[in-house]
């Protein structure tokens, strides 16, 4: 049974995530083991290059595991990530997709995609969770 029933609900839920979503973070979509999260890029997500800052790239890649693995039942936390970056966002807007790959009793592992709106990939992130059982 899902926890969160609809996109409001979900967006509610993780309006708590205020990291994510006071940089911007807004998810878009969420389904079974799947989200997608959309930043607009702004002055404060570049870095000194003028391109997006590699944390604001991971911080919407994390939030996507997050609500990809969360929404249907909270408890699981992330215990390692690995990210590797692929280019440079060209767009205006970045999203991360992200997709479970394994979902087993304890465990589950994610690939978390990150392009910008000109379908540039910019990063690619593997996720391995644990699932706590706290809810």
């Amino acid at each position: 049974m899902a926890f969160c029933n609809s996109l409001e609900e979900v967006r509610a839920f993780f309006a708590k995530d205020r990291f994510a979503t006071e940089n911007g973070a807004v998810i878009e979509e969420y389904g079974k083991n799947y989200a997608k999260i959309r930043l607009d890029i702004k002055p404060e997500h570049k870095n000194t290059l003028g391109n997006l800052m590699g944390g604001a790239t991971f911080t919407i890649a994390d939030f996507a595991f997050a609500v990809a693995s969360n929404w249907e039942e909270p408890g699981t936390v992330a215990i390692s990530s690995t990210i590797d970056y692929n280019g440079v966002a060209k767009g205006n807007t970045v999203y991360a997709v992200a997709n479970c790959v394994k979902d087993g009793r304890s465990t589950c592992c994610y690939i978390v995609s990150v392009k910008d709106d000109l379908d540039n990939l910019v990063a690619t992130v593997m996720i391995t969770g644990f699932k706590t059982g706290i809810r």
